[in-house]
């Protein structure tokens, strides 16, 4: 993915038959200090940022590979021979060009999540909230518009719409537009994170791990999987038990947090739980058996469940004691 903030560009519509791409690029970082050199041609397309010291990195994709970094760099440093470019160069602020030049690294941490258990706005402003830096990537319907939110720290800085050719635009109207369409249409998000190098100082304190006990842990995986089976069982339709689970963390994130699946830090999934919270296991015991509960009541389930608990109730007997647990 080629992206760059297409403001108005410095120089545009160079050919590059009549240029030495080191000496333009020296000459930009001396005059402009950073910024970006982006090349375009029917077959290919790519572009190298810099600021005032070095190459800081570059991306390069024709219709056969994709390829990023010093490699990216190197290919159109000596495209000239191969591809008709036309040459924009434009200038981004010191700190957005190392954002820029490395959106094609960011690592996906949401995956595949459904306008079923949120909508876009939602999306948008709890990933502010969390100060993200990285993009969410939009699929509308049935996948035939598509967008890209760009967030540094948390901050919109503009987007890229389908409609709009994929050129990045500050344009709020713009984002309403996406918004509006995944309310009307449905969609899915992914949400990419870039990597945040030197985040972390020798002087600053490691974050402290939390151990949580497995007794804990499995006592909720028996409870998460009793309660599974009486929901397939006793529902006469075919319920989907996984979406009607996050719904309900969905419901209860206020509460949990910890629970919230834009989080990723609980996953219950094949009768397993994976938990990465930093909560005491009072706390998840308390989020998870909750959360069972009103889940149960709300299906019309809860009688159902408890005469099925009779075995865990008594295995679990003094745990549940000293969490104050009861059905």
């Amino acid at each position: 993915m080629v992206v760059i903030p297409r403001q108005q560009p410095v120089l545009e519509n160079l050919n590059i038959y009549y240029l030495d791409v080191r000496k333009l690029l020296e000459h930009f970082q001396g005059e402009i200090g950073s910024g970006g050199i982006y090349f375009k041609s029917h077959a290919a397309e790519g572009v190298i940022f810099f600021d005032q010291d070095q190459l800081v990195s570059g991306f390069f994709q024709d219709r056969e590979i994709s390829i990023s970094g010093n490699d990216a760099v190197e290919r159109l440093l000596t495209a000239g021979d191969e591809y008709n470019f036309s040459v924009n160069i434009y200038q981004i602020g010191p700190e957005e060009v190392y954002y820029w030049a490395s959106i094609p690294t960011a690592e996906k941490i949401f995956k595949d999540l459904s306008t079923e258990f949120t909508d876009l706005e939602g999306l948008i402003k709890k990933m502010g909230a969390e100060k993200l830096t990285g993009y969410i990537d939009i699929t509308i319907g049935n996948g035939k518009e598509n967008g890209l939110i760009f967030l540094i720290n948390g901050k919109i800085m503009g987007g890229s719409y389908s409609w709009s050719n994929g050129t990045p635009s500050p344009s709020k109207k713009d984002q309403d537009l996406l918004i509006r369409k995944t309310k009307e249409l449905g969609g899915t998000f992914n949400v990419c994170r870039i990597p945040l190098k030197n985040a972390q100082t020798d002087n600053e304190p490691v974050a402290e791990t939390v151990n949580h006990s497995e007794a804990a842990i499995v006592m909720m995986e028996a409870l998460l999987s009793i309660f599974e089976k009486v929901v397939r069982k006793k529902k006469k339709k075919k319920a989907d038990f996984q979406k009607l689970l996050k719904q309900k963390f969905v419901e209860n994130a206020d509460r949990f947090a910890f629970l919230d699946p834009f989080a990723g830090e609980f996953e219950y999934a094949e009768q397993k739980i994976t938990f990465s919270g930093r909560v005491s296991d009072r706390e998840l015991v308390d989020g998870v058996v909750a959360v069972v509960k009103e889940m149960a009541r709300d299906l019309g389930l809860l009688p159902a469940l408890i005469e099925n608990l009779d075995l865990w109730l008594d295995e679990y007997a003094d745990e549940l004691a000293m969490y104050d647990v009861s059905f």
